[in-house]
C-alpha cells in the first residue's frame, strides 16, 4: 500500500504542490495567544446569549438564501460603498485572492506585490500557474516607488496587491506613492484593507477615482476571526466578472447570521478597536523604552527587531506567550518578531516575557 501511495503522489500530485509546505498554525493551547492578529475581546455575556438564541433559530436544513443579500447590503452600508459599485463575499480574504488569480489567469499573466507581504498573494498565484513578482521594500520597510514602477513596466502585471496597512510590517503606505502606482498599473490594483479598523486612513474615499481598483476587507480583524467572511468592493461590472467564479453557497448561514448580528452592534466592535489602538500606542512606547526598533503601526500588530529573534521567540514561548517569529520570511525582516496587540493584561505579560529574553 505504501509503495502504491508513493507512486500515486509522485505521478498524480503536481510537483510544485509536493514541494510546498502547508500553512502552519502554532499550537496555542495554554498560551497567551498573540501570534495571529486576532481581536482579544469576546462579546459580553448578554450579547453572547442573544447571538446564541438567534443562531438557534437558523434553518440549518436549508442552503443559505436571502440573508446573504442582506449581509451584502449591510456591509455596503458599513463601508460607505458608492452607487454603481458592487460587493462580493468570500470565505475569508483568502478565497477572494484565489478567485482573483483564477479570473486573471490569461496566458503570461503576472501578479505583483511588495515584499515582505501577505504570503497568500504569492501562493495563490503559484497554485493557479501565474507568475509572481515580489518587489522588495526599502530598508526601512517603505514602498520603493522606483522599483515598483520599473517592475510594473517590465512585467505588465494583471494584478498588483497593495496591503493597506501591510502585513507583517503594519505600515500604512505613503498616499502619493500609492497614487503613482495605481495610475501606472496596467491591470487590476487590489487594496487589501484587512486591518482597516485600526488604520488612520482608508482607500474607500478614493475608490471612485479609478475603474481598475478593488478594495478588499475582512471581518476577521473586525472581531470575527472565527467566522471567516471577506468582502471585495469595486466597480459593479468588474466585481460581477470575478463573482462568476465564486462557489455556490460559499458563506454558511451561521456565519452570515453572526456577521449580521455583529454589524447591528458595530458600536461594540468600534469600541474594542479603539481600545486596541490605545493599547498599541502603549505597547510601541514600551518597546522603544527597551531600546528596540519598533515600526510605527497602523494595524493591530507591531513589528519589532530584537537582538536574537529565535532566542526571544523561544524564551517567550517558554513563558507561555506566543508571538510570530517572522525573521526568516524575508531578509528585510532579520531578527524581527510580529506582536499582536492584546488586552492590557496580555500586553503586560508579553512585554515582561520579551524583556526577560533580552
Amino acid at each position: 500500500m505504501s509503495a502504491r501511495l508513493d507512486q500515486l503522489i509522485a505521478t498524480r500530485i503536481r510537483q510544485d504542490v509536493q514541494s510546498m509546505h502547508a500553512y502552519a498554525i502554532q499550537d496555542s493551547r495554554g498560551m497567551v495567544k498573540l501570534d495571529a492578529m486576532e481581536n482579544p475581546h469576546r462579546l459580553a455575556p448578554e450579547l453572547q446569549r442573544a447571538l446564541g438564541e438567534r443562531l438557534g433559530a437558523v434553518a440549518l436544513n436549508r442552503y443559505p438564501g436571502g440573508r446573504i443579500d442582506d449581509l451584502k447590503k449591510a456591509l455596503a452600508r458599513h463601508a460607505g460603498l458608492p452607487d454603481g459599485f458592487g460587493l462580493m463575499l468570500g470565505n475569508g480574504s483568502d478565497e477572494l485572492i484565489s478567485l482573483l488569480a483564477m479570473a486573471c489567469d490569461v496566458p503570461g499573466a503576472t501578479v505583483l506585490a511588495p515584499m515582505p507581504g501577505f504570503v497568500m498573494y504569492a501562493m495563490s498565484a503559484q497554485l493557479q500557474g501565474l507568475k509572481f513578482v515580489g518587489v522588495d521594500l526599502t530598508p526601512d520597510l517603505e514602498l520603493d516607488e522606483r522599483a515598483m514602477l520599473d517592475a510594473m513596466a517590465l512585467h505588465q502585471p494583471a494584478i498588483v496587491y497593495l496591503a493597506y496597512p501591510n502585513n507583517p510590517t503594519a505600515t500604512l503606505w505613503n498616499d502619493a506613492v500609492i497614487e503613482k502606482i495605481v495610475e501606472a498599473a496596467p491591470g487590476l490594483v487590489v487594496m487589501d484593507e484587512a486591518y482597516q479598523p485600526f488604520a488612520a486612513r482608508s482607500y474607500m474615499d478614493r475608490i471612485t477615482r479609478h475603474e481598475h481598483v478593488l478594495v478588499m476587507r475582512t471581518m476577521s480583524k473586525f472581531g470575527l476571526a472565527g467566522v471567516r467572511i471577506g468582502y471585495m468592493m469595486g466597480p459593479a461590472r468588474l466585481v460581477d466578472e470575478v463573482d462568476k467564479l465564486r462557489p455556490p453557497y460559499n458563506i454558511s448561514s451561521l456565519n452570515c447570521e453572526t456577521a449580521l448580528f455583529a454589524l447591528e452592534h458595530e458600536d461594540v466592535f468600534a469600541a474594542q478597536a479603539a481600545e486596541i489602538r490605545s493599547e498599541r500606542e502603549r505597547l510601541q512606547a514600551a518597546l522603544r523604552d527597551m531600546g528596540l526598533k519598533a515600526w510605527r503601526s497602523e494595524a493591530n500588530m507591531v513589528l519589532v527587531r530584537v537582538p536574537d529573534a529565535d532566542r526571544s521567540f523561544e524564551g517567550m514561548k517558554a513563558r507561555k506567550v506566543l508571538v510570530k517569529n517572522v525573521s526568516r520570511m524575508h531578509p528585510l525582516l532579520a531578527n524581527c518578531l510580529r506582536l499582536t496587540v492584546g488586552t492590557a493584561d496580555e500586553n503586560a505579560q508579553m512585554l515582561a516575557a520579551l524583556r526577560s529574553t533580552l
